[in-house]
């Protein structure tokens, strides 16, 4: 298989999956429901549930298993997305090429929906089909509410909002990444990784790989937020500059933030020499990351 048939049938089966775990929009109470199929389907790279797979497939993880480990941090990364789009936030109309849930819906609608979200993605994680063994999945629930709180996404979130129109610099700038995006990057490989047999030096490995993956996912964002459209992105292009946010590209300039990802490419890659040929759609992802388009 291809790494391009491979990513689609990942993806194909993250949509059914989340499809099935989502509640049906007939379901009571219906407005709610529809509100969150209309945030987590039918759109998105599945970055995060690509990443979870890749990690399980290189230790021997079923399919089955790294679907529920995948549908939960992708639930997380769908909710967090639905609140940064929220005008007490980043007060954004547009996302994955359709309006934001609450232009579609409403402000109190879009604040239950990311609620309920994070709600799910545990419940996901928590039931005895994401790993038989309860004390394996208590560790993956740690590891994914570590990665959602405050020492984590939420709490990079607000030292991203602390941020606007400050002068960070480069450790500065990488500290609030590390939080904002890159723990819930670390958090779907480790998920995948534990729903195989991955040992505490493969973890660790593992763990290097993700730091530097995450940042590089967010480097390539803010390069694309400056060059790209807004129709090739799915979201409102420019819109870090707009709001004078610090980026890699505003600190760094296009072309030393160009050199920097190339960087944290070969640092991602050099983390997964150790897995040989068990790591090739990791090595394929991290390729892919860095030469996104949107």
């Amino acid at each position: 298989m291809t790494f391009a048939e491979w990513m689609s049938a990942v993806q194909d089966r993250t949509e059914g999956a989340l499809a099935t775990l989502l509640p049906g929009p007939s379901v009571l109470p219906a407005r709610l429901h529809d509100a969150m199929r209309y945030a987590v389907l039918g759109g998105g790279k599945r970055v995060r549930p690509l990443l979870c797979h890749a990690a399980g497939a290189a230790f021997d993880a079923s399919p089955a298993q790294l679907d529920r480990a995948a549908c939960a941090v992708e639930l997380i990364h769908a909710y967090s997305l639905v609140h940064d789009d929220m005008p007490c936030m980043d007060n954004d109309t547009l996302r994955r090429g359709k309006p934001t849930v609450h232009v579609e819906y409403d402000e109190a609608t879009a604040l239950l929906v990311g609620d309920a979200l994070q709600s799910l993605a545990f419940q996901a994680l928590a039931d005895t089909a994401a790993v038989p063994s309860a004390e394996r999945r208590l560790k993956m629930l740690m590891l994914l509410a570590h990665a959602a709180g405050s020492r984590g996404m939420a709490g990079g979130q607000a030292i991203d909002l602390a941020a606007v129109g400050q002068a960070l610099s480069l450790p500065e700038l990488e500290q609030m990444h590390i939080h904002k995006t890159g723990a819930l990057i670390r958090a779907a490989v480790l998920l995948g990784a534990h729903c195989g047999s991955a040992d505490d030096a493969a973890l660790a490995a593992l763990a290097h790989f993700a730091n530097r993956i995450g940042l590089l996912f967010q480097v390539v964002d803010d390069i694309l937020d400056a060059e790209a459209s807004t129709a090739t992105l799915g979201k409102t292009a420019g819109k870090d500059a707009a709001q004078n946010k610090p980026t890699y590209v505003a600190l760094l300039g296009a072309d030393r933030a160009k050199a920097f990802a190339t960087e944290l490419r070969d640092e991602a890659l050099a983390a997964l020499a150790t897995f040989g040929a068990r790591a090739v759609r990791l090595n394929e992802l991290t390729r892919y990351i860095v030469e996104r388009s949107y």
